[in-house]
């Protein structure tokens, strides 16, 4: 490390991680590319640290020469090979406003690194991305990789629900406050270090910020597509089964650096809960009576009356959640669902008596005839759905749930990276017998 990195020490704004694995060949001219790329671009304080994971060949003396030789680059030397690994902790132990990393190949354009971490230093964004699936990137790689990276990215968004476009580009930066929040729950140490740090990013309420790559495959890239694609694959079920369980505290990760609604909307009126309340309704109802037409060609009426309501209901519960009594965010969410089918279960009692009672009436009773004794049926449970809604399952929604609850407070010290086991059991109280089945 030079004097003039170490007089970077607190006033440190941007700290660009390479990390390196086995690269006597091009490691230098690369550091040499950035370090003046870095030199042109930006007036703000910056530091180069090569991160060297293991290597085994002459990767660790040319990174020593490098910073010797070069202002503003350090070097860290890692015992343990893995990329994520590397990135966690230089980024944890780094002193900058905002942490970023690219490939050591520099297959990214490095005029994209001023938008990439503008919106970090301005504190208009909390994570950085490069993509190279967006209409305005520019890039060359073959076929394979080209299906493999939409492939992974679309079942991303399917399976996770997240909405960022490229988990896996080689070019992201993070505010350090939002990582020091965030990498602690990052399990991962090698590939899926990327993807597993921006599901839960976004996922708590953080905001992403993408730009567009220029992009060139590197052919001579040691990387086994293959075998990182089924790593990412086992990694998404995990990550996946990890916020369902709670294992990863979203919500208190939320009430720290979430982004929180500007203002409280206002609730509806109840004049105004009955007119959206009633047009979720009608649109329920038409709904309703195609999927009950489409499914009776293939199913019995009460299988069928059964599968068209509980359909509708969770849609019916997510429209009047959001539409009709004005609650926002993820907070409860799912105990919402639940109390909306125990309300669907009231409603399909009212509807499968009414069919009950038109068959033992009419035996022969036609479709159509079945159809509109459903339909007045279900404007009635429509009204008992209103009344339980209402008066029990959004009854005391009268903020947006994120705002309404009181934040809990969370450390955002560094000392999070090295608390123990015992202590984050106590902080998340909820996921104790879960954390001690891991222990």
């Amino acid at each position: 490390m030079t004097e003039s990195t170490d007089r970077l020490r607190g006033s440190l704004r941007l700290e660009i991680v390479v990390p390196v694995h086995n690269e006597q060949a091009t490691l230098d001219r690369s550091i040499r590319t950035l370090h003046d790329a870095l030199t042109d671009m930006f007036d703000e304080t910056w530091l180069i640290t090569i991160a060297d994971n293991a290597s085994t060949d002459a990767t660790r003396v040319i990174s020593d020469k490098l910073s010797l030789d070069l202002a503003n680059v350090q070097v860290v030397h890692l015992t343990q090979k893995g990329r994520g690994r590397a990135l966690k902790q230089t980024w944890l132990a780094s002193e900058a406003e905002v942490v970023a990393y690219l490939d050591e190949d520099l297959s990214t354009d490095l005029r994209a690194l001023p938008p990439l971490v503008a919106p970090l230093l301005s504190g208009h964004s909390d994570v950085a991305i490069g993509t190279r699936l967006s209409p305005n990137s520019r890039v060359v790689r073959g076929p394979k990789r080209e299906f493999i990276s939409r492939g992974y990215n679309f079942l991303l968004r399917r399976y996770l629900g997240v909405s960022f476009s490229d988990a896996q580009c080689g070019f992201k930066a993070m505010r350090h406050e939002a990582a020091e929040q965030v990498l602690p729950y990052v399990q991962d140490t090698n590939w899926f270090f990327d993807t597993e740090l921006l599901v839960i990013a976004e996922r708590a309420g953080m905001r992403i910020h993408e730009v567009p790559v220029d992009w060139v495959d590197d052919s001579h890239s040691s990387v086994d597509i293959t075998g990182t694609a089924m790593e990412d694959l086992r990694g998404m079920v995990r990550v996946g089964h990890s916020i369902a369980t709670g294992r990863i505290p979203l919500e208190r990760i939320y009430a720290e650096l979430g982004r929180h609604p500007l203002e409280a909307p206002r609730k509806p009126s109840f004049f105004g809960q009955v007119v959206r309340f009633g047009a979720v309704g009608v649109a329920s109802t038409a709904v309703y009576a195609l999927l009950y037409l489409l499914l009776q060609l293939v199913m019995p009426g009460q299988l069928t009356n059964f599968l068209a309501l509980l359909i509708t209901a969770i849609g019916n519960t997510t429209a009047n959640r959001r539409f009709t009594f004005g609650v926002q965010g993820r907070r409860g969410v799912m105990r919402h669902q639940f109390q909306g089918l125990i309300v669907f279960g009231v409603a399909w009692g009212i509807t499968a008596g009414s069919l009950a009672l038109l068959h033992a009436a009419r035996p022969d009773a036609s479709v159509l005839a079945s159809l509109a004794v459903l339909t007045v049926a279900n404007l009635v449970a429509t009204v008992v759905r209103f009344l339980l809604f209402r008066l029990w399952v959004f009854r005391q929604q009268c903020q947006p749930a994120d705002a309404a609850a009181e934040p809990i407070p969370f450390p955002t010290e560094r000392r999070r990276e090295v608390m123990t086991r015992e202590t984050l059991v106590a902080t998340l109280a909820t996921h104790l017998a879960t954390q001690k089945a891991s222990a």
